[in-house]
């Protein structure tokens, strides 16, 4: 049987709310208490270690993907299952994304909403079917849901955009989300 893998974007820094911190560690949880592969940025720092270490603390599989040159900058974390190092961002982005089988994108800065928005493209573009989820922790991504309601009302998108994009509030919406969506 092959284990389901959930890809996590999420911030290299804690952010300002130990809210975003908590909804970390509380998915890194549920990953493993649902045999779920954890794939991720491979850093021990911000969200990125909040939810690795948790996952690993619970007995869950851990895949994290670094790029050679953020090795030092998000202290890659070599003790995960598996730890690939890769030559550049882009590298990195797919083959996290080639090892997973949902999306879930936590607060984050410049990079989580780059991660986001390529696998929103790609589905839009129909080049994948996995189901991609926010978890709006404290709304923060409240913002980007009302940027993309207002490209769709803006018509430069259709309303199948925000179809694509599953925004639960809090980790065990995104544990029952997932579990809807991953194959058994």
């Amino acid at each position: 049987m092959i284990t389901p893998s959930v890809c996590v974007f999420c911030g290299s820094r804690p952010g300002n709310d130990t809210a975003y911190s908590a909804a970390a560690e509380e998915v890194g949880h549920a990953l493993a208490h649902n045999n779920w592969r954890l794939v991720y940025g491979a850093g021990d720092v911000g969200l990125m270690g909040t939810v690795a270490r948790a996952a690993q603390t619970a007995g869950g599989e851990t895949f994290g993907v670094i790029p050679t040159h953020l090795m030092k900058a998000e202290v890659g974390k070599t003790d995960l299952s598996s730890f690939v190092i890769t030559e550049n961002m882009h590298e990195r982005k797919k083959v996290m994304f080639m090892n997973c089988d949902a999306i879930v994108v936590l607060p984050g800065g410049a990079g989580s909403l780059d991660e986001f928005f390529e696998v929103l493209t790609w589905r839009q573009l129909q080049l994948h079917q996995k189901p991609i989820f926010l978890l709006n922790t404290n709304g923060f991504w409240d913002p980007l849901v009302a940027l993309i309601d207002h490209v769709i009302a803006q018509g430069f998108a259709s309303q199948s955009l925000r179809e694509l994009i599953r925004t639960v509030a809090t980790p065990e919406e995104l544990v029952v989300g997932l579990k809807s969506a991953l194959p058994a």
